[in-house]
């Protein structure tokens, strides 16, 4: 099943009245309806404590990890129309389809081959051909193959801070996921790795989905197509970046862009 908005823009992943309760009983989300779009870039802004790294994290069951924490609501991955919240449905085959890079880098103490292989290991793969396949198009895909291919059995720790989050992007892309959640991803590098790590958000949406968690409103001006303003767990607006920048329809969201509040 294939699902479309009014533009004819294809759904590919969305929620339905998400709730989240922590486990001390905490509501973090309260009935959040909001769609992914296929190979688009959508953005979550909102003030801290909103609720948005808590709603990225729900798309590929984080917060499974920790014992009572609870969802209600589901959120539907098309075109197979499967509820990723159904506890019949495995997480760690969800977050292969729907991987996610974290606001610092965040490689295992493993060799740069390993820390891109993690995955496709998980997932039961041992052929070296394949393997040695998927990695280098992974490295590619992250634009840090020429940096590293000649020293791929070195120490990930090696890598300054930006190569380490392009490394962690590669890991993430190495099980093809239709879905990349990125959680703040430039907040602890410098300008440049910033910039590098911005435009291949931009060229990786021409093969997956991308929804990206940030502070920075110039950031998401720049590279989201879509933006989400959240606030106090509930979603307040969703539109197309252009209009949610420049006229918003809530009063709470303008207040927010324009520094009012926040």
């Amino acid at each position: 099943m294939v699902a479309k908005n009014k533009h004819n823009e294809i759904i590919k992943a969305e929620s339905r009245d998400l709730n989240f309760f922590y486990a001390d009983g905490t509501q973090a989300l309260k009935n959040v309806s909001l769609p992914v779009y296929e190979n688009k870039i959508t953005a979550l802004i909102g003030p801290s404590g909103c609720g948005k790294s808590t709603f990225l994290r729900s798309f590929n069951r984080m917060h499974d990890l920790y014992p009572g924490n609870r969802y209600d609501g589901q959120i539907i991955l098309y075109p197979d129309n499967t509820n990723i919240l159904d506890p019949k449905v495995d997480p760690i085959e969800v977050r292969m389809r729907i991987s996610m890079v974290f606001q610092k880098p965040n490689p295992f103490p493993k060799s740069i081959y390993e820390n891109v292989a993690y995955g496709l290991r998980v997932r039961g793969e041992s052929n070296a051909r394949v393997l040695d396949e998927k990695i280098e198009e992974a490295l590619k895909g992250a634009s840090l193959w020429d940096e590293v291919k000649d020293r791929l059995q070195d120490l990930a720790f090696n890598l300054s801070g930006g190569q380490q989050q392009r490394l962690c992007i590669a890991r993430a892309l190495a099980t093809d996921p239709e879905i990349m959640l990125f959680d703040e991803p430039t907040s602890a590098l410098d300008p440049i790795a910033t910039v590098n790590i911005e435009e291949l958000m931009s060229s990786l949406k021409d093969k997956l989905s991308i929804l990206i968690v940030t502070h920075n409103m110039q950031q998401a001006a720049r590279i989201s197509d879509y933006t989400a303003y959240m606030y106090l767990g509930e979603l307040v607006e969703h539109d197309k970046t252009g209009t949610i920048f420049t006229k918003p329809s809530k009063k709470e969201t303008e207040d927010y862009i324009t520094g009012k509040f926040g």
